[in-house]
């Protein structure tokens, strides 16, 4: 057992002190274990090994509301905890099935009584001002809405890991976008299947006959029984306590397809109608009802369109103005992708077009992709309902082929910054959306100095950026690149870990490369999706490389590597950097998100000084501005 994890025992047998009026009895009746606890306190805390396979643990209520939770519980040692919610203040009934009479986890003293769950930080990445949850899995944002002046996050969750697994809906809850707190989950797996991603929304004139203003939301559940199914829960309380509907679910695909999930629902004025677009494998299909209940079949779009291979998953839909001109105004399709990123796994595109009520009309060819995001560490994003006059969005910061392996342990899973959307004509004449971050966090500088302008003709320039120990930063500046085939800047720690962010004009590229960012051999255990592996096998195979390393640069893993993005989209012979580092994320944006690029690094220690360099000729860096960040 490591430190950590001996302080956090010690914490843990500290809280239990409270709990000697209880008893726990464990007994064995064949394959089933059998623990009994009189007077329950709030929780029963479990021993997690996270690389054993999974036990199935449950809550017998004797209802049939009661679910099994798959936990990884600790059979030869113990890398966390996680607490199990007990009847408190009554007998429990837990039972434990698939775990060894000789593990660990049942040995006397391991599984630990208390009525306190202790989420004190003990992780050395964890952000200083993205949110995370307190413990335990996160992937997909869903289920976002603002209502009362309170913005409420939702997102894919696992209270019983730090591995993917026992899906519900986590909650947390925000005034400004930036300070979150953690709630109660909104809605828990249960024996319908688990609860995969969905969209919340405000029915104002109480359509489903919930009352006015009542939050509706619109989720997966997912099962090998039931497959993947849409099912509806409404809250009366603002969104805080949901309802399951007795009658889910309420949509089924009509065709029995394997992959249909992820509902986005909303309310279509022009027709006075709900409508919900569901990603059924490589399409999107369209669905309308008048009372968020029954739904119709309406037609279908994406078949052949956008990067390829792909498979569609957590769509969003909205309309916005072209440029600004509240006279123009577009359809924009949001289609995450798993595979589909132009360097391995999950990634997010759109699409823009005009919608009618039945059909939308994409502007652009199928052979076009356009990519929100041009990190590998930027996926399902979705937007707030219930905004006005802003739309407003949130991602997943990590991608599908190594998730799991991150080198995290007590959370895993981070989200974006928010970011605000807008579309814009590029000098192509197409239209395209830029992704920034949104204003209000400003409230995140604290201290800020200014850096002197350079111009570097030869050679490399060095800076110091930071004593602090949090690596949580922002750098702006503005980047003249003139006749510079080759010019950027590395963030850098005293180990000589470093990122090195340039500009490749012979290219037209902004280029991230993190080979040398830090902890990146964990990335030879990530896992091609495989969709990617039959393309590589098949349609690919002529060039015997995987797609992902060709167009990576500096490939060595699918972590260790560098991502890059079109200066195409900036039409600028001038370029504003905005540049966040929090701990293990760098998020950049430029020229006000009409480029974004998101990924994640894990350096052993801070990046504290910033060294600038051009290859020859002369490259301008000025209006340098470094800001300390926290909550």
């Amino acid at each position: 057992m490591n430190r950590k994890n001996t302080i956090l025992c010690a914490a843990l047998t500290a809280l239990t002190l409270s709990a000697t009026a209880q008893t726990m009895k464990i007994t064995r009746a064949g394959d089933t274990t059998i623990v009994k606890i009189e007077k329950s306190p709030q929780y029963l805390i479990l021993p997690v090994e996270e690389e054993k396979d999974e036990a199935q643990v449950l809550l017998d209520n004797g209802k049939v509301t009661d679910t099994w939770m798959d936990v990884r519980l600790a059979q030869g040692k113990t890398d966390y905890y996680v607490p199990f919610k007990l009847n408190k203040g009554r007998t429990s009934v837990v039972k434990i099935l698939n775990l060894k009479a000789d593990a660990l986890a049942l040995r006397k003293g391991q599984m630990k009584l208390s009525n306190v769950w202790d989420v004190t930080n003990t992780d050395f990445y964890r952000p200083s001002y993205h949110h995370t949850p307190s413990y335990g899995w996160m992937n997909d944002p869903n289920g976002m809405f603002y209502k009362d002046g309170v913005y409420h996050l939702c997102y894919q969750y696992n209270p019983y890991g730090s591995k993917w697994g026992n899906m519900h809906w986590g909650h947390a809850i925000s005034r400004d976008l930036i300070h979150w707190k953690e709630v109660e989950p909104t809605i828990a797996r249960d024996p319908m299947g688990h609860i995969f991603s969905g969209s919340a929304v405000i029915d104002k004139e109480g359509t489903a006959k919930y009352g006015k203003d009542a939050i509706v939301a619109l989720y997966t559940s997912a099962s090998d029984k039931n497959g993947q199914i849409q099912c509806m829960a409404y809250s009366t309380d603002g969104g805080y306590t949901f309802h399951k509907y007795p009658g889910n679910p309420v949509l089924t695909p009509f065709d029995g397809l394997k992959d249909f999930r992820d509902p986005k629902v909303f309310w279509y004025a022009p027709l006075k109608k709900w409508y919900m677009i569901v990603s059924a494998d490589k399409e999107m299909r369209f669905y309308s009802s008048p009372n968020l209940r029954d739904w119709t079949y309406i037609s279908a779009f994406g078949q052949g369109y956008g990067a390829q291979p792909n498979q569609f998953e957590c769509p969003d839909f909205f309309q916005l103005p072209v440029d600004g001109n509240p006279n123009k105004k577009k359809w924009v399709m949001i289609v995450n992708i798993n595979p589909g990123c132009l360097f391995g796994g999950s990634a997010t595109e759109y699409f823009i077009g005009d919608f009618d009520g039945k059909n939308f009309v994409c502007d652009s060819k199928p052979s076009v992709a356009k990519f929100l995001d041009y990190g590998k560490d930027h996926y399902a994003t979705v937007t707030f309902s219930g905004v006005q006059d802003r739309v407003l969005g949130i991602a997943w910061m990590s991608n599908w082929q190594y998730a799991n392996v991150t080198p995290i342990r007590q959370y895993r899973g981070a989200n974006t910054l928010p970011r605000e959307f807008k579309l814009f004509t590029g000098k192509d004449g197409q239209i395209y959306m830029s992704s920034n971050v949104v204003p209000e966090v400003a409230g995140l500088r604290k201290t800020f100095k200014r850096l002197p302008d350079l111009v570097i003709a030869q050679g490399k320039d060095s800076k110091n950026l930071s004593s602090s120990k949090e690596n949580a930063f922002e750098m702006e500046m503005d980047v003249a690149p003139g006749d510079a085939a080759k010019t950027g800047f590395i963030l850098y720690n005293e180990k000589g870990e470093k990122v090195n962010i340039y500009f490749d004009m012979k290219a037209g590229r902004l280029v991230m490369d993190r080979t040398e960012s830090g902890r990146t051999k964990f990335g030879e255990k990530a896992e091609a999706h495989k969709i990617e592996k039959e393309f590589d096998l098949h349609e690919h195979r002529e060039i015997k490389e995987p797609f992902r390393k060709l167009n990576s640069v500096n490939y060595k893993n699918d972590f260790a590597l560098g991502t890059w993005a079109p200066l195409s989209l900036c039409d600028s012979k001038t370029y504003h950097l905005d540049v966040f580092v929090d701990k293990c994320s760098i998020e950049i944006f430029v020229n006000g998100g009409r480029i974004a690029m998101t990924n994640l690094v894990f350096p052993t220690q801070p990046y504290t000084s910033v060294k600038f360099y051009s290859d020859g000729n002369k490259a301008a860096y000025r209006n340098i501005k470094v800001s300390e960040l926290r909550l």
